[in-house]
């Protein structure tokens, strides 16, 4: 059944979860950095998504009157960088195998069992993330009313300087950090997981709850460095994140390996062209994977 498949992949299974120290942590982190190193060029390709986006949703925010937005929106690079990262796990997962990995082995994903699972938590992500727009939104518009500052200037005196700005900026943060825990909570390993076996988005979901139960002060730890480096690399104008971002992602990777016990079957990717009843037809479920054929070649 599709629908169950997406919920637990081949069968609801239960990873072993290991206790961890701040050693692990630094060694997940120092593993992530190697990991940029070896890859730059490739990895800043495919990272500089980020800072573009960032660019790009600070001129929508004040070229449509959506000023206040503008910090929710760079807080919310938090919430959905675990799903935005997904082919730079693939990358590190593919350099952990000892593969000569270049740029296109990103797009492995592609053949990835668990594809349903990853997309269907991406969506809870998204989902996420757009309500915690909307409370921000709310949230504002509750403090200073409906009507949008006549400029940058104003808009920064309004938060600085009045009390609706401290109380703004106050339940601000205390809201946006029970949304940052939800999600590091849910994902914190469930995209790595989803991509190195054949789980679904349920199964993933519940392993990160309980290896963030199982080690709730390194957790805690794991998230305060997050948000330190993507406040870090958001500033100046989110050029930081082209680096930050895979950083983060190749050193969630390690943590997943440091948190998780390894599954010592290999990942069987799918080979769409192999089906003897396909006779070189294309189908939907092949986009986008048709323009990126080397996804489609057998790994070692």
């Amino acid at each position: 059944m599709p629908n169950l498949h997406v919920l637990t992949g081949a069968g609801p299974t239960y990873s072993i979860i290991r206790k961890i120290g701040f050693a692990d942590l630094k060694d997940a982190a120092a593993k992530g950095i190697d990991d940029f190193w070896v890859m730059p060029t490739h990895v800043i390709f495919l990272a500089l998504i980020y800072p573009i986006v960032g660019l790009f949703l600070a001129r929508m925010t004040f070229g449509h009157d959506l000023m206040p937005l503008l910090f929710p929106l760079a807080a919310g690079f938090a919430l959905i960088g675990p799903f935005a990262a997904i082919g730079l796990y693939e990358l590190s997962r593919q350099r952990e195998k000892g593969v000569d990995v270049s740029w296109t082995h990103a797009f492995g994903v592609l053949r990835c069992p668990s594809l349903d699972g990853i997309a269907a938590l991406g969506m809870v992500l998204m989902i996420v993330f757009l309500i915690w727009l909307i409370t921000a939104q709310w949230l504002y518009q509750s403090l200073f009313g409906y009507g949008s500052p006549e400029s940058i200037g104003q808009f920064l005196s309004d938060i600085l300087t009045t009390p609706e700005g401290w109380i703004l900026i106050i339940a601000g943060n205390g809201i946006g950090f029970l949304f940052a825990v939800l999600v590091l909570t849910i994902s914190v390993v469930s995209f790595p997981l989803l991509l190195d076996r054949d789980v679904g988005a349920m199964v993933a979901m519940h392993t990160s709850v309980r290896a963030v139960l199982r080690n709730p002060l390194m957790m805690a730890a794991w998230g305060l460095f997050v948000a330190v480096t993507l406040v870090i690399g958001s500033l100046p104008f989110f050029v930081g994140l082209a680096v930050v971002l895979p950083v983060l992602a190749h050193s969630t990777w390690h943590l997943y390996r440091k948190v998780v016990e390894p599954d010592l079957s290999p990942r069987q990717d799918h080979d769409r062209t192999a089906s003897p009843d396909r006779k070189g037809r294309r189908y939907a479920a092949d986009f986008p994977a048709v323009f990126f054929p080397w996804t489609h070649e057998k790994g070692p």
